[in-house]
C-alpha cells in the first residue's frame, strides 16, 4: 500500500509564483566567458561530426561553466525544480549550431530519451495547424493553450529559437506547493489522488503497448513527493477505456486547477532562452499564441527529455509504466 504524505513539504521546492516575481535568482545569465567555452566545445563536436542526440558530457567540455551547471542540476533535483537560462546567441549561431549547443549544455544535466512514437530525442515545438481533438495530435503541434501537465521524463528542456508574435507564455507551478495547499484547504481529497489514473497515449504508445498507461497524480516514495498530473490526458482516456471519472475525481481535479492558478508563475520566452524543469515537482503549460504569417518567423522551440544524472529513485510501479517507452534508462 502506498504511503500518503500528511504533512506539508518545506523548502525552496514549495515556491509560490508571487514570491518569485520579486526574486530573479532562478535566472541563469550566460556570460561572455561561458560563450567562449561554448564556442570551443561547439567546434569540438563539429570536428567530430557528432549529431545532437549523440553528444555526451565528455564531448562538450565546459571547464568554467561546469560548476555552475552542477548548481543548475542541484537546483533541479533539490531546489526549486526549475531554471531559466538566458543568452544563447541563436541568431548568430543559426539553427543547426544552436541544436548542437543546446544538446551540449543539456548533456551536463542528463541523457536524452525518446519523447514521442517516432523516437525523437530532440523535438520541435511549433504549430503545425493540427486539431488537438483528433487522436494522435499533441498540444505541442498546435497554437492552442496547453493545460498544466508533467512530461514522462526526469527533466524537460525547452530552448526558444523564435517566440510567437503574441502569447505563448510559459506557465509553471510547483506541484509541491499545490500539494501543500491541498493538504491545508482540502485534505480529504489527498488520498484519492494517490490512486492510479488512466492516461491516454494519444496514439504515441510504443508498438504492442495498450493505448493508455496508469499513474497516480501524487506519489510519496523514498521520502520524496512526486506529481504526475495531466487532466487533458486523463480525460481523453475516458473515451479510450470507457471508464468515466467519478464526481469526486472531477471535483478533486477542479480544486487542483484552482490551486494551480493561485500559485503559478508565467514567463515570457525570448529567443535564446532555455528552460529546464523537473517533471516530478513542476507542472507546466503554455498560453495560446498568435504566430507571424511568415514561415521563417513562426514560433519555434526545441525540446529535450532528459534522464537526470542525479535523478531520484523511482517506485517499481512508476518504473513499470514509464519504461514501456523504449530508450528510457531504468533507475531503481
Amino acid at each position: 500500500m502506498q504511503s500518503i504524505l500528511t504533512v506539508p513539504v518545506e523548502g525552496s521546492v514549495a515556491w509560490k509564483g508571487t514570491d518569485l516575481i520579486r526574486d530573479p535568482s532562478w535566472i541563469y545569465r550566460i556570460t561572455d566567458q561561458d560563450l567562449d567555452e561554448i564556442e570551443l566545445a561547439l567546434r569540438k563536436v563539429k570536428d567530430a561530426r557528432l549529431q545532437p542526440h549523440a553528444i555526451r558530457r565528455k564531448d562538450f567540455p565546459l571547464p568554467s561553466m561546469e560548476a555552475r551547471l552542477a548548481s543548475v542540476s542541484n537546483e533541479l533535483e533539490w531546489g526549486r525544480g526549475f531554471v531559466q537560462m538566458k543568452g544563447v546567441p541563436v541568431d548568430r549561431l543559426g539553427e543547426d549550431d544552436t541544436r548542437l549547443v543546446y544538446a551540449g549544455i543539456a548533456s551536463h544535466l542528463g541523457i536524452p530519451v525518446s519523447q514521442n512514437a517516432k523516437g525523437d530525442l530532440l523535438g520541435d515545438v511549433r504549430d503545425l495547424g493540427l486539431d488537438i481533438r483528433k487522436q494522435g495530435t499533441r498540444g505541442y503541434q498546435t497554437n492552442t493553450a496547453s493545460p498544466f501537465h508533467a512530461d514522462e521524463s526526469d527533466v524537460v528542456g525547452l530552448l526558444c529559437l523564435r517566440p510567437a508574435r503574441s502569447g505563448g507564455a510559459s506557465c509553471i507551478v510547483s506541484s509541491v506547493a499545490v500539494y501543500n495547499a491541498l493538504l491545508e484547504r482540502y485534505p480529504w481529497y489527498a488520498a484519492l489522488l494517490y490512486r492510479p489514473m488512466h492516461f491516454d497515449w494519444r496514439g504515441e504508445q510504443p508498438e504492442g503497448s495498450p493505448p493508455v498507461y496508469r499513474w497516480p497524480v501524487f506519489e510519496y516514495f523514498d521520502g520524496r513527493l512526486a506529481c504526475r498530473y495531466s487532466r487533458r490526458m486523463i480525460e481523453f482516456a475516458q473515451k479510450t477505456t470507457g471508464v468515466r471519472l467519478t464526481r469526486v475525481e472531477t471535483e478533486a481535479f477542479d480544486i487542483l486547477d484552482r490551486l494551480i492558478d493561485d500559485l503559478r508563475l508565467d514567463i515570457q520566452f525570448e529567443a535564446g532562452d532555455i528552460q529546464f524543469l523537473n517533471n516530478y515537482v513542476i507542472l507546466h503549460s503554455r498560453t495560446e499564441f498568435e504566430d507571424y504569417p511568415e514561415p521563417q518567423r513562426k514560433r519555434h522551440l526545441l525540446r529535450l527529455w532528459l534522464t537526470a544524472h542525479n535523478g531520484r529513485k523511482l517506485s517499481p510501479e512508476v518504473l513499470g509504466e514509464r519504461n514501456v517507452r523504449a530508450g528510457v534508462p531504468v533507475r531503481c
